[in-house]
């Protein structure tokens, strides 16, 4: 069942960069972020309670809430950095970026989680790397100085986001994956919101537009159910396996993106993600032999 979960993660997470997109044209990214997590904190609670009891809070473990906290508080960084660079960038160049934590991830997990290194797990990483390389091509005319800020976030994004992976798994060994969630979602918000009121934004909530706003709402619910089937399979699957699968969210950012911002992929970066694809494919095959 956890390949299921992170299947649904990968589709539901794939949406949310679009319903995102459409939320941040004209709302700081931060704000919107911060808007987004309240959503996500309702929604993960109201599940976390319907298969767990509240008493369950009390028996978790020191280490558990610790690492739940770092989880947390990475998040909350990962999403910053992500949802800055997707308003000042191209989804098509933003994503895949962001996409590469994978290579990062599977690495971590098994130096951290002892997960084993297979000819199949070093074949996918070359794959999915060289991928996600020939996804970021330059456009041609664009200056560097253009092209930097939203590169920078998204490279960060993806760093916070491989080690919110590992320290999520390990956060989640022995409690309910939907209360591990909710914990976590709780921390992100926090983190939002002081960054909200840090860098003075707090005014700017009011001029958010109906339209807007209803995409960050949306995004928002989207983004709950894809954390709820991550770290429901997170908890029962191999890091390195179920990151990649979750990653596959690609596909539809891709497709969505064509079809609502009518962005296009060249060649190269089409080729790129068929090498993604078949890198992420070979694990998920080899994982069941």
């Amino acid at each position: 069942m956890w390949m299921v979960y992170a299947s649904a993660s990968a589709l539901f997470a794939g949406i949310t960069a679009i319903l995102s997109k459409c939320g941040i044209k004209n709302t700081d990214s931060t704000v919107a972020t911060a808007i987004r997590t309240v959503v996500v904190l309702v929604f993960s609670w109201l599940l976390a309670f319907i298969s767990s009891p509240p008493s369950s809070i009390g028996t978790i473990a020191g280490r558990t809430w610790l690492f739940l906290i770092l989880s947390g508080l990475s998040t909350g960084a990962s999403w910053l950095c992500y949802f800055h660079a997707l308003q000042k960038g191209d989804i098509n160049k933003v994503v895949p970026i962001d996409k590469s934590s994978t290579v990062l991830t599977m690495v971590l997990a098994i130096i951290f989680l002892d997960e084993m290194l297979t000819p199949a797990k070093i074949a996918a990483i070359l794959l999915i790397g060289a991928g996600t390389l020939m996804m970021v091509e330059k456009k041609k005319g664009a200056s560097a100085k253009a092209k930097g800020p939203w590169m920078l976030y998204a490279l960060l994004s993806a760093v916070f986001a491989s080690i919110t992976s590992i320290l999520g798994k390990i956060g989640i060994e022995g409690i309910d994956s939907n209360l591990g969630t909710a914990i976590r979602t709780s921390v992100v918000l926090v983190m939002a919101w002081v960054m909200v009121l840090v860098s003075g934004k707090e005014d700017r909530v009011k001029e958010i537009g109906k339209n807007e706003l209803f995409f960050i709402i949306l995004s928002g619910f989207v983004t709950g159910a894809s954390w709820l089937c991550y770290y429901k399979a997170l908890q029962d699957g191999p890091a390195s396996v179920v990151v990649p699968i979750d990653k596959l969210s690609i596909l539809a950012t891709i497709i969505f993106s064509r079809i609502v911002f009518k962005e296009r992929l060249t060649k190269k970066s089409a080729v790129g993600l068929v090498m993604i694809v078949i890198g992420t494919l070979l694990l998920a095959i080899r994982s069941f032999m």
